[in-house]
């Protein structure tokens, strides 16, 4: 039988009850417990290399973990774009993010430190412990690849969040290690690694899908291609170059044929289409191992549309950033685009107004309820982390850096972006490489919202959205529309958690702008 990444946490969990419970008989006469699991006695068996990988993958989920009252971590990369806002007050660490001035104490930068360190802590884990394991080399192959793509992953985060940041290769056993109180080490390098993992993670044999959710080909094309488009960009600006590895790499993805747009916004959240079609790598939820729990937060605050008691809105769009998209752009329509502006009575009910928008495409229909139907209050969708719209978008954006001009392949990415949005693209001959340019930017800050990317976007090309005039300016002095928080140098770098400073002083000096 196979077992897909959301099953396989619950699996392992039994597995080590029913080891623990052959044990206990003979627990009193033994002097070691054999249900002791440790690195040295557990990576014997095959099983164990599989099981070893699914709890890095189980660690990604860090990313919908709660952040103090009323908010969960993935917020942080959203409210910072100045594209969302919260209808609640009463989370200040949140709060200090909407509005730009947030420090090192702040809890969702934080969770998303240890977060990240995490996943590459039991990456490292596999990739030391996996290889002395008697398997059958090609699953073994599989396993280090998917675990050199998770690892790559999460320094990608890492190197974009925080610039110089320790970079840990090895498990650390004990405070006597070395590496236990690491220096920063150079964006440079960190990128190094990122691009020697997921190059290293292409050769690992594994299928350009897998439905199972676990990392596959084309994910790693993907995200090698979206690295390449940061490296190409601040602060790193290693140009043309690299906008044409990154115009590569994205091209390998779409000639491939294995995925394509959805075409329906619908199935960007439908439980049926998971780990399928345009998703191309997900964060796994099962509500029986692991449930969603952004739904809550997401919701419009407590007004009543939805199966679930608690109707947070700590994360909706901006009035502004929603009446920016075209006049007549399908992702705009309610209840069939990215977006709802009205959803029915305790999720099952009379059709509501609400006055303002909120976000469609991360909406668990099953679990909030829809008309005549309610909701289970239990959520399995997934959380999107790369979409083949973004790779179309990533390959028509390089593609036009590097040679200075778009061509037919790279509009043609870019209408297809446009088409499902059932708006019309202008001719490539109407364009240059500016007026090009900024289509594409304007196409992904609209289809890639609330998506964790728009904020990276921002810092690579160090320009923000303007909604007023449809158009970008630099990022140090922009002011946002909502709320009137100004864009500054530091704010390109989140400040290293002050209590990692604290308990590792090689981590000083702060980065810029930030007390210690």
């Amino acid at each position: 039988m196979k077992y897909s990444i959301k099953q396989y946490g619950f699996i392992l969990f039994m597995a080590l009850l029913m080891l623990a419970g052959q044990s206990c008989n003979k627990f009193l006469e033994e002097s070691n417990d054999p249900s002791n699991l440790s690195p040295d006695n557990y990576y014997t068996l095959p099983e164990h290399a599989d099981a070893a990988v699914a709890a890095a993958y189980a660690r990604t989920r860090f990313i919908g973990e709660g952040a103090g009252i009323f908010v969960q971590n993935f917020s942080m990369l959203e409210v910072v774009t100045g594209t969302s806002r919260t209808e609640t007050a009463q989370n200040s660490d949140l709060n200090n993010l909407v509005g730009m001035v947030y420090n090192g104490d702040n809890l969702l930068i934080s969770n998303w430190w240890n977060g990240l360190y995490n996943v590459i802590a039991q990456t490292n884990l596999v990739l030391e412990k996996v290889p002395p394991i008697d398997m059958e080399e090609a699953r073994k192959k599989k396993v280090l690849g998917e675990a050199r793509f998770l690892r790559a992953w999460a320094y990608f985060y890492v190197v974009r969040l925080w610039g110089d940041v320790p970079l840990l290769v090895k498990p650390i056993y004990s405070s006597a290690d070395s590496s236990f109180s690491p220096k920063r080490t150079s964006i440079q390098a960190v990128y190094d690694l990122i691009v020697a993992d997921l190059i290293s993670a292409e050769g690992a044999g594994l299928p350009w899908t897998d439905a199972s959710g676990k990392a596959s080909l084309g994910a790693v094309k993907a995200l090698l291609a979206e690295v390449y488009l940061n490296m190409a960009g601040q602060p790193l600006n290693k140009g043309a170059a690299y906008y044409t590895l990154a115009a590569n790499k994205a091209k390998e993805v779409i000639t491939n044929g294995s995925f394509s747009l959805f075409a329906s916004y619908a199935d960007l959240h439908s439980l049926a289409q998971e780990n399928k079609g345009e998703h191309m790598f997900q964060i796994q939820y099962l509500a029986s191992v692991a449930g969603n729990p952004m739904q809550a937060v997401l919701l419009p605050n407590f007004k009543g549309i939805s199966a679930y008691g608690t109707e947070v809105g700590s994360t909706v769009p901006t009035p502004a950033f929603y009446a920016s998209y075209e006049a007549g752009d399908a992702r705009t329509v309610d209840r069939q685009g990215m977006y709802y502006t009205s959803y029915y009575t305790e999720g099952n009910g009379v059709l509501k107004n609400l006055g303002a928008p909120y976000i469609f495409k991360h909406f668990d229909v099953v679990a909030n309820g829809t008309f005549g139907v309610a909701g289970t209050t239990q959520s399995d969708l997934n959380w999107p982390q790369i979409r083949y719209a973004q790779v179309l978008l990533t390959y028509a954006e390089a593609q036009n850096e590097s040679a200075a001009a778009p061509n037919t392949d790279a509009w043609n990415a870019l209408k297809a972006i446009r088409d499902r949005a059932k708006l019309v693209t202008p001719a490539l001959g109407t364009f240059n490489t500016a007026s090009f340019r900024q289509a594409v930017w304007r196409e992904r800050w609209h289809e890639l919202c609330y998506e964790g990317i728009t904020w990276f976007d921002m810092v690579r090309l160090r320009k923000a959205y303007k909604e007023s005039t449809n158009s970008f300016e630099d990022f140090t002095g922009h002011v946002f529309a909502d709320n009137n928080a100004k864009l500054q140098d530091k704010h390109l770098l989140f400040p290293i958690p002050t209590a990692e400073i604290r308990n590792n002083p090689n981590l000083r000096p702060q980065n810029p702008g930030y007390p210690e």
